[in-house]
């Protein structure tokens, strides 16, 4: 089974994604802020990171240019998602690494799924 980070600020968001990738079969887990994702990567291996960016503690942006100067943890595909929309902000996370960038607010979590599984193929 895939793992998933979700690292998400937001309760009632966080919660939406646990349920949307639960039902696709991925293992989730959530943090609410940028210290909690760094230490959840000490911990444990995962597949895949979804990124807020505006993030109490540790702000997204720096959680990416952490995980770009860790052996362990460069090469983990990152989906950013954020409410942070302008140009300027998706070229600044798209080259700190991140795979992808979500609008939160153009996108619909129906599609999330799908993206996982371009990214890192079906959760089995």
């Amino acid at each position: 089974m895939k793992k998933i980070l979700v690292a998400e600020d937001d309760k009632f968001l966080a919660n939406a994604y646990r349920v949307k990738l639960t039902k696709a079969s991925y293992d989730v887990t959530l943090v609410a802020d940028g210290e909690e994702t760094l230490a959840a990567l000490q911990k444990g291996k995962f597949d895949l990171i979804i990124l807020d960016l505006v993030m109490p503690k540790k702000d997204g942006f720096s959680v990416l240019s952490e995980m770009k100067k860790n052996d362990e943890w460069k090469n983990i595909p990152v989906i950013v998602a954020s409410n942070l929309g302008q140009k300027e902000d998706i070229e600044k996370a798209m080259g700190l690494g991140a795979k992808d960038y979500i609008v939160k607010t153009d996108f619909a979590i129906t599609g999330l799924v799908a993206k996982l599984q371009s990214l890192i193929g079906p959760a089995q």
